[in-house]
C-alpha cells in the first residue's frame, strides 16, 4: 500500500513570503524580548514601560506587510493568487470556528480549546496559511470577546507562530494514525506553553518596581532578570499554561482524526492547485441554436 501523496496547500511560500515572514518574526523576537536583550545603556532601558507601546503600534503594520505579501502569488514564477476565493473561504470558516471556541474556556484556569484547532489546522494546511489562520483568530476571538488592546499584536503574532510551528512538523504526506497524533499532541503542549512564557515577556515589564524579586528591573545583568522573570512565570501563569497544554492533548488525541481526516477531505476537494479556467458554452444538442431555428408552416 503506497504511502498518500502531498495535499496541495492553498498558500505555498515564495522567498519573498519567506523572508516577510522572517522579517516579522524577528521584529516580534525584539518585541518579546527586549527586555532581557537590550544593553544597559541602550535608550530601551530607559523607557522600559514604554517600549511595549512602541512595538504594539509596530507590530500590527509588519503583520499586515506579511499577509500582504502572503496574499501577492504562490512563486516568484507567477501562478495563481496566494489567496484565491476558495482559500479566503477555508481561512474564514477556520477563523470563525477558531474564534468560536476561544470563549467557552475563557476565565476557567487557562482552558483555551482553540490551541488544538490551529495546531490541526497548520498541520495540514501548511505553514503560510497557519499563520495568517493564527494571526486571524485570535483578532476574531478579540474582538469576540472584548480582549482588545496593547496585548492583541502579540497575541496575534504568537499565535501565527504556534500554527506556522504545526505546519512546519516533519511528515506531513507520510506520517499518519497514532504517531502523527502523538507528534501533534506532543507540539500542542509545547506550543500552548511557549505562548505563554512569550507572553509573559509582553507584559513583565509594566509591573517593574511592584515586587522587586519577580519584576523586570531596567539595566540589570540578563541572568538576573532572567531569574526573576522565571519566578514570575511560576507565581503568575504556570497554573494557566498547564492546562491550556493539557487541554491540547486530550483534544489532539481525541479529536485529532475526525478532524484531520475533515481537513484533509476539504483540501482534496477545493483543489487548489487546479488552475480555474473558463470555457465557452457549448450549444444546445439537436442542431443550430435557437436564434438560428426556423419554424415549418
Amino acid at each position: 500500500m503506497t504511502a498518500p501523496g502531498p495535499l496541495p496547500r492553498p498558500v505555498p511560500l515564495g522567498r519573498r513570503s519567506i523572508g516577510a515572514l522572517a522579517l516579522v518574526s524577528l521584529v516580534g523576537v525584539a518585541a518579546f524580548g527586549w527586555p532581557l536583550l537590550a544593553a544597559t545603556d541602550s535608550a530601551l532601558v530607559g523607557h522600559a514601560t514604554d517600549a511595549p507601546w512602541l512595538f504594539a503600534l509596530l507590530l500590527p503594520l509588519l503583520l499586515a506587510v506579511v499577509v500582504a505579501q502572503i496574499s501577492e502569488g504562490r512563486t516568484a514564477g507567477g501562478g495563481a493568487p496566494g489567496l484565491d476565493a476558495k482559500s479566503v473561504a477555508l481561512l474564514g470558516v477556520l477563523a470563525a470556528a477558531g474564534a468560536a471556541l476561544r470563549p467557552l474556556g475563557a476565565g476557567t484556569a487557562g482552558l483555551e480549546p482553540m490551541f488544538f484547532l490551529m495546531v490541526l489546522a497548520g498541520r495540514v494546511l501548511g505553514p503560510g496559511f497557519g499563520f495568517v489562520l493564527g494571526a486571524l483568530a485570535m483578532f476574531a476571538s478579540a474582538l469576540l470577546t472584548g480582549g482588545v488592546g496593547p496585548w492583541l499584536p502579540f497575541q496575534m503574532l504568537a499565535m501565527g507562530w504556534v500554527s506556522l510551528g504545526a505546519g512546519l512538523l516533519p511528515g506531513p504526506a507520510r506520517l499518519r494514525g497514532r504517531r502523527e497524533l502523538a507528534l501533534l499532541a506532543a507540539y500542542g503542549a509545547a506550543a500552548a506553553l511557549l505562548y505563554g512564557v512569550i507572553m509573559n515577556l509582553q507584559g513583565w515589564p509594566y509591573i517593574a518596581g511592584l515586587a522587586s524579586s519577580i519584576s523586570f528591573v531596567p539595566g540589570d545583568p540578563v541572568g538576573d532578570n532572567l531569574v526573576r522573570f522565571a519566578a514570575y512565570c511560576l507565581t503568575t501563569s504556570l497554573g494557566w499554561d498547564l492546562p491550556r497544554a493539557a487541554l491540547t492533548v486530550v483534544l489532539c488525541l481525541t479529536l485529532g482524526t475526525p478532524v484531520l481526516r475533515a481537513l484533509r477531505r476539504a483540501t482534496r476537494r477545493a483543489a487548489f492547485a487546479a488552475p480555474v479556467a473558463f470555457h465557452p458554452p457549448a450549444p444546445p444538442s439537436g442542431g443550430a441554436p435557437d436564434a438560428e431555428r426556423t419554424t415549418s408552416g
